[in-house]
């Protein structure tokens, strides 16, 4: 079982743990997040068929954006808030490819 992150830095370092491989066989994408607060940040990871990579700071071409505060993305991830939930109350944004971005759920499932 997966333990709780307690930051966003945290989550993104263990990213790689959480990375589901055969979700993002036919995926070629780039995920940008734009966390903000405190302890927040700008990362994006690029899921290339079943590969990813984390990177720090923006993507000058990312292929969805997710916006929200870092802390409650924190939650999110730890499963404490509903990522639907957050859309429809407005407390997550995303642009660009949304249906790409569904797809992060199955790709980078919160904790187990």
């Amino acid at each position: 079982m997966m333990e709780n992150v307690k930051t966003v830095k945290e989550y993104f370092e263990t990213l790689p743990e959480r990375f589901i491989p055969e979700a993002a066989k036919s995926v070629e994408a780039i995920f940008q997040f734009e966390l903000a607060g405190d302890g927040g940040g700008t990362y994006h990871v690029t899921v290339d068929h079943g590969k990813m990579a984390v990177n720090t700071g923006p993507h000058p071409a990312p292929t969805a954006t997710l916006k929200m505060n870092g802390e409650d993305y924190v939650k999110m991830v730890n499963g404490q808030l509903n990522g639907a939930m957050a859309f429809m109350k407005g407390q997550m944004k995303v642009t660009g490819n949304v249906l790409l971005a569904q797809k992060m759920q199955s790709i980078f499932p919160p904790k187990k």
